[in-house]
C-alpha cells in the first residue's frame, strides 16, 4: 500500500527550499507534486557567519530554532498552496541545514541544524530527521546519501550507468551489484561564491558570466592539486572545506586574473574533477541531476570531457531539479518502516543502518 511523504532538502549551495510530495510503496518512489522556496536570506547571512568563523552555542541553538522555524512555515505555505490535507502526510523527511561535515576528523561527527521538534510541532506531521550520524556511529562517512535513492529508481537501466548529482557539492554513483559513490569534489558552491562579483541573485544564470571568461590553465592546474581530489573512496566533504578561504588561499599567486576568467577557471575545476573520477569507471551511461544540470556550459564541458554518454535525469522521468528532495522522502519511508538503508559500500561503514530519528 502506498503512502505519502514529503521530502524537504537545503544543500549547501543554500540557493533555496526543495520541497517534494511523493507516493511510496516498496517497489517505487513517485514524485506527485513538487517546489522551490526560497532561503530566508537574513538566515542564510548568518548561517555564513558561523561556518566561516566563530560561533557560540547560542548562536547555534538560535539558527537551529530559526531553520526549525522557516522549515516549518514553507511546509504549511506548500499544504496551503497545494490544498493538501496534512493528516494525509505519514511523515516529512528532514535534511536539515548542514553546517559542518568532519567524517576524516579525530572525533567525526555532521552537524544537520533545523530543530524536528519544531518542524514537527508546527505542521502537526511526524518528522524523520538526524540521518548522518547512525552512519558515522558505525564507522561511515555520513554521506553521500543519494546513491541509495539513485539505485533505486535506476537499477532496472541495462546500460553500465553512473549518476551524477551536482548540488553545492558534486557526488556520482556507481549503479551495479555493489554500490559505490563518493564526493567527487566541489560542484556549484564556488562558482555561486564568486557570482557576487557579477550579480547580487546568487548564482552564474546560464553561465553568463563564465562565458564571458577563458579558462586559466595555471590556477586550474593549482585548485585540482588540492589533496581532495587524489583521496581515494570513501570520502565526502562540503562548505567547511571548498569555501571562500579555499578559494583565496589560490589567488595570491594570480591577483591579476579578471573575475570572469576565475570564474571560468572554477566551472572548468567542476567539470574536470568530476571528468576525471567519471573516466576512471566503466560507466557508459552518467545521468545528471542536480542544480548543475541547468548550468549549459557545464553540461557542455562535462559533454566533452567525459567517455561516457550524458543525459538528465528528467529523461528519465526522474526530477532533476527534486532529485534530493525525493531523496529524503525515500529515506524517511525506510526509516518508518524501520528497514535498513545498503550504504556500507559507498560510505564505508562497518554495516547498513537504520537511518534516522522519528521525531512526533
Amino acid at each position: 500500500m502506498s503512502e505519502l511523504y514529503i521530502g524537504v532538502m537545503s544543500g549547501t549551495s543554500m540557493d533555496g527550499v526543495d520541497i517534494a510530495l511523493c507516493e511510496i510503496d516498496s517497489t517505487k518512489c513517485s514524485l506527485v507534486d513538487s517546489a522551490l522556496y526560497h532561503y530566508d536570506g537574513e538566515l542564510e547571512s548568518e548561517i555564513l557567519k558561523v561556518i566561516n568563523g566563530s560561533t557560540t552555542l547560542e548562536q547555534i541553538g538560535t539558527i537551529d530554532n530559526k531553520l526549525g522555524n522557516m522549515f516549518a512555515d514553507i511546509i504549511n505555505t506548500f499544504l496551503k498552496y497545494k490544498k493538501i490535507d496534512p493528516s494525509t502526510i505519514k511523515a516529512i523527511g528532514l535534511h536539515g541545514q548542514t553546517l559542518w561535515h568532519a567524517p576524516d576528523a579525530d572525533n567525526p561527527f555532521s552537524m544537520q541544524l533545523g530543530c524536528p521538534n519544531v518542524v514537527s510541532a508546527k505542521t502537526g506531521i511526524q518528522v524523520v530527521a538526524d540521518f548522518r550520524r547512525m552512519d558515522m556511529a558505525n564507522g561511515g562517512q555520513g554521506a553521500p546519501f543519494a546513491p541509495a535513492f539513485h539505485q533505486e529508481v535506476f537499477k532496472h537501466l541495462d546500460k553500465k550507468t553512473a549518476v551524477l548529482n551536482i548540488g553545492g557539492m558534486a557526488n556520482i554513483t556507481l549503479l551495479g551489484d555493489t554500490l559505490k559513490g563518493w564526493d567527487t569534489g566541489c560542484g556549484n558552491v564556488l562558482m555561486d561564491y564568486w557570482s557576487i562579483n557579477d550579480s547580487d541573485i546568487g548564482y552564474d544564470l546560464n553561465a553568463e558570466f563564465a562565458l564571458r571568461g577563458e579558462v586559466k590553465e595555471d590556477l586550474l592546474d593549482s585548485f585540482l592539486k588540492d589533496e581532495y581530489f587524489a583521496k581515494l573512496p570513501p570520502k565526502s566533504t562540503g562548505r567547511e572545506y571548498f569555501n571562500a578561504t579555499w578559494l583565496a588561499n589560490h589567488l595570491p599567486l594570480f591577483d591579476t586574473i579578471k573575475a570572469e576568467d576565475i570564474q571560468r577557471t572554477l566551472l572548468e575545476l567542476t567539470a574536470k574533477s568530476i571528468a576525471n573520477d567519471a573516466n576512471n569507471t566503466d560507466a557508459e551511461l552518467l545521468i545528471v541531476c542536480g542544480g548543475g544540470a541547468q548550468n549549459p556550459l557545464l553540461m557542455q564541458r562535462l559533454s566533452e570531457l567525459c567517455k561516457a554518454d550524458i543525459k538528465v535525469s528528467d529523461e528519465f522521468e526522474v526530477s532533476s531539479s527534486y532529485m534530493e528532495a525525493m531523496a529524503f522522502a525515500w529515506l524517511a519511508y525506510k526509516r518508518v518502516h524501520r528497514e535498513v538503508v545498503e550504504l556500507s559500500s559507498v560510505t564505508g561503514a562497518t554495516k547498513d543502518s537504520i537511518l534516522g530519528g522519528i521525531y512526533g
